[in-house]
């Protein structure tokens, strides 16, 4: 007799097998479902990172002879045009951020500026200041430039007030405004007499005369210096009869009160009387782009903890996170990824209207406000002072 093991064929229960299967549960069940998010916090958390992990005391070598060693100039005249060509940088071709008429502006603007070159930008190009500075001295005794001084702007090396001046350059702009052709005419062989003074006596002009070269933005004067603390040459009160204001003004118009009680006998005695001084177009626009722009490198080094960092991360920093044509750029934005941001974007295009960031660099080195120096390990460094 067959031994059973169980007694279900006898007792007739039947298992009937299970026709669904149980589900089983995924191993990623437990991670939260999360919407697939942008790059582009990623990058800005990776340049934070990259910023904070090159933020340490550099070695210190002595000074670097990186900017006199590279520069193309050997004499003050072919300073002067090194500088005057190399303040701007060229308008990107493709992806500017800006809409015309933002270029427009852009362009006006720099093209309105005056051919103005500081002194400190020539001896920190040249670096030899004893020669240097008896250069400037024969071409301005020959009069192929001109210094001009600017009258509470300083006068020394952290000064913006002693600036030189192509002689073809001030001719152009005296030729290109509106004056009177005996005017011009007339104005240029005062500046031909006076030789290296910045002074204009009194009495030379006519008071009318006296008007349009002020409005013309070509005389100044410095009897505002006594007035504010700020110390910014200023123009004469005119009568309230003159509606066009000078650009030259535009620096100190809401600091000098306008009377309007003067008479023309009263404006008359005060231009035979008070001693101006010379200068041109836009002046003021430009020294204020100047301090600006300085102001603004010297704030991007104290973000370092030691007031210093590597040349080419200040040059990242002054550039600011924008995208560039190369290949992995251009990957990224096929791909619909974070490349960087348009260049009109930046504080470099939107206030300094695309400065160039070797430029504003040799012009804080001659103030006195950064240098450079070598490091021995990651090239030039620059720390305040």
């Amino acid at each position: 007799m067959p031994l059973r093991l169980t007694s279900a064929p006898v007792s007739g229960i039947k298992k009937r097998k299970s026709t669904t299967t149980r589900a089983r549960s995924s191993p990623f069940a437990v991670h939260s479902r999360t919407k697939p998010r942008s790059n582009a916090n990623n990058t800005l958390k990776d340049a934070s990172t990259l910023i904070e992990d090159e933020d340490f005391d550099l070695p210190d070598l002595g000074i670097s002879q990186n900017i006199p060693s590279t520069a193309p100039a050997t004499t003050v005249l072919d300073a002067i045009h090194h500088i005057r060509s190399t303040m701007f940088e060229d308008l990107p071709a493709t992806r500017t951020g800006m809409n015309s008429t933002r270029i427009a502006e852009v362009l006006n603007f720099r093209s309105s500026l005056p051919p103005l070159v500081s002194v400190a930008h020539v001896h920190t190009l040249l670096d030899a200041p004893t020669r240097t500075e008896r250069e400037i001295v024969e071409l301005v005794t020959t009069g192929k430039v001109r210094r001009l001084i600017v009258p509470g702007r300083g006068n020394d090396a952290a000064g913006l007030g002693d600036c030189l001046v192509l002689r073809e350059e001030w001719e152009g702009l005296v030729g290109g405004s509106g004056l009177g052709e005996e005017l011009k005419e007339k104005f240029l062989t005062v500046l031909n007499r006076i030789g290296t003074s910045s002074a204009i006596a009194p009495g030379v002009f006519t008071p009318n005369e006296y008007q349009s070269l002020v409005r013309a933005g070509f005389l100044v004067s410095s009897s505002s210096l006594a007035k504010g603390p700020l110390g910014i040459a200023s123009l004469p009160d005119l009568p309230p009869s003159s509606a066009f204001t000078p650009a030259s003004r535009a620096d100190t118009q809401s600091q000098t009160p306008n009377h309007t009680n003067i008479t023309n006998n009263d404006e008359s005695s005060r231009f035979h009387t008070a001693t101006l001084f010379l200068s041109l177009p836009n002046t003021g626009p430009y020294l204020r782009l100047l301090n600006t722009s300085r102001a603004h490198l010297v704030a991007l080094l104290k973000k370092s903890t030691h007031r210093e960092a590597p040349l080419y991360l200040l040059r990242n920093r002054w550039d600011g996170a924008v995208e560039t044509d190369k290949s992995f750029h251009a990957a990224k934005r096929a791909r619909g990824e974070f490349a960087g941001i348009l260049p009109g974007r930046t504080r470099k295009w939107k206030e300094l209207y695309g400065m160039g960031f070797r430029w504003v660099l040799e012009e804080a080195v001659g103030a006195g406000l950064v240098e450079v120096f070598e490091t021995g390990s990651v090239g030039p460094g620059v720390r305040c002072l």
